[in-house]
């Protein structure tokens, strides 16, 4: 069992008023070495010399990574593999810009695949945050097109 940061600062605001110079704490896989010195000498918190292997001990569990903030967008991805275009031909205007509010069915593209021009369609309702792939780029299955912030 680990020392956690309330039982170390404990156990120095114990050790401030006596004249001891020097202290060792093991507990489970952790050893507390604490000295009293010069007042750049650091605070160290080491594992013991390695046990005989005769001794099993209960494995921990690890500790929790921490969660990343869960995106604020939802990506459209490509259906198909095949070629990405912003408009429904070279001199037409896109069908969306960045800011543009789109609804759920709106065409967004148009994904060309074996000289077949699939319109790729808005799966929710929200606005275009950001549209992550060239004009005339290939693109592969599942890849992400755009991110839409949802209403």
């Amino acid at each position: 069992m680990a020392m956690n940061l309330k039982e170390i600062r404990e156990i120095l605001e114990l050790l401030k008023g006596s004249d001891i110079s020097e202290f060792e704490l093991g507990r489970g896989d952790m050893v507390l070495k604490l000295r009293r010195g010069p007042a750049n000498v650091p605070v160290s918190l080491q594992p013991p010399p390695a046990a005989p292997a005769a001794r099993a001990r209960p494995a921990e569990e690890p500790a929790a990574a921490p969660v990343p903030p869960k995106p604020t967008y939802k990506e459209i991805l490509s259906p198909i593999v095949g070629t990405f275009y912003r408009s429904p031909a070279p001199d037409a205007a896109p069908f969306v810009e960045v800011g543009t509010r789109v609804v759920k069915g709106q065409v967004l593209c148009i994904v060309e695949a074996m000289k077949i021009m699939n319109q790729i369609e808005s799966d929710t309702t929200g606005t275009i945050a950001a549209i992550i792939v060239e004009n005339a780029q290939p693109v592969a299955y599942g890849q992400a097109l755009f991110h839409v912030t949802p209403e």
